[in-house]
């Protein structure tokens, strides 16, 4: 019978005993310490880029949404509509204050779109948009954190009225608003001197009409992106973001205030007057006494006026000059 060899012998015996034998508790601790470390690693990497996707958002929402209002106040501003108006119903600038809070309000007419469709009322369902209508931006407390912020929304109606500066819609613009301080200036001047109100006081002929120029100054704050998300402290200071906003108007424009905008009509044209009997002829200033053919257009003795009355035709006569018979006689004589 053939022995195994020594050596082979030794290696099976060895093997036989590693597979009976397990991990130690000094290793399993090793390698539980070590996983836990890998874990807590991944962790605050992902926490951190959480925390800076929520950051990002919070900063790109804000700086789209700030730029998106003035822009659009900026539009209505510059769309005022000015001819035919008097000067107290152009602009209105009130200057207010909410929770300590700037909280202006203006209101003028622009022919810009609404943001809201008004129902035509005279049939078929339908929704339209007017080529004039009243606009305002107010200002009011934000209904869950009355103390902390305030909401921006525009006012619109549909067409003008008498009093273009109450009533109408209201269309939501932001919740999360610290200031809205608006400016006026009644020229151009370096050393022009700031307008809290404007149009409130008819009587103040200096601050009524179409100003020179607006500046509008807006502050927002970051909104979470999660409800119950929590700022660092350290970004606080980051997470208030003020925008400002200049508007000029054109010098056309203020010249063109209380002009009358030109409307077409239709004349009123008033029909001739018929002749004494049907078949006359037309005299048209025609002396036709004694039966003379003096007919025709007879012109003032300054040659500037047309006279349009006939003459006194007497016995046979009548103004010559005429249509054939079956014409129209106008102011001739007979």
């Amino acid at each position: 019978m053939n022995q195994v060899p020594q050596p082979l012998a030794r290696a099976v015996r060895t093997l036989q005993r590693g597979s009976q034998a397990g991990f130690t508790l000094v290793e399993v601790l090793v390698v539980l310490l070590i996983m836990s470390g890998i874990l807590v690693t991944i962790t605050q990497v992902l926490n951190s880029a959480r925390a800076t996707r929520d950051l990002i958002h919070n900063i790109n929402e804000t700086q789209m949404a700030g730029p998106a209002i003035l822009d659009h106040v900026e539009r209505d501003l510059r769309a005022m509509f000015v001819y035919d108006r008097g000067p107290e119903n152009v602009l209105y600038v009130e200057d207010r204050t909410i929770s300590g809070f700037d909280a202006d309000t203006m209101a003028f007419v622009t022919s810009t779109n609404s943001l809201m469709l008004t129902e035509d009322t005279t049939g078929g369902g339908r929704f339209v948009q007017g080529d004039y209508g009243e606009v305002g931006y107010v200002l009011r407390p934000n209904p869950e954190a009355p103390n902390d912020f305030l909401e921006v929304w525009r006012r619109e109606q549909f067409g003008v009225d008498e009093l273009p500066f109450e009533g109408g819609q209201f269309a939501f613009l932001h919740d999360r608003v610290k200031g809205f301080d608006i400016q006026v200036f009644s020229d151009n001047g370096e050393d022009s001197e700031p307008l809290d109100e404007w149009g409130v006081d008819d009587n103040d002929s200096e601050a009524i009409g179409l100003p020179a120029r607006i500046e509008i100054t807006l502050t927002l704050e970051l909104a979470p992106r999660l409800v119950r998300e929590t700022m660092p402290i350290a970004r606080v200071d980051k997470r208030t973001v003020t925008y400002r906003r200049i508007v000029r108007f054109n010098e056309r424009l203020r010249n063109a205030l209380g002009q009358v905008r030109p409307v077409a009509l239709i004349p009123n044209i008033t029909p001739p007057i018929p002749g004494n009997s049907p078949g006359t002829n037309v005299d048209a200033a025609g002396d036709g006494s004694n039966g003379s053919d003096d007919g025709g257009l007879q012109l003032s003795p300054e040659g500037a006026d047309l006279t349009l009355t006939g003459g006194f035709g007497g016995g046979d006569g009548g103004g010559g000059g005429g249509l054939p018979p079956g014409g129209l006689d106008l102011f001739g004589g007979g």
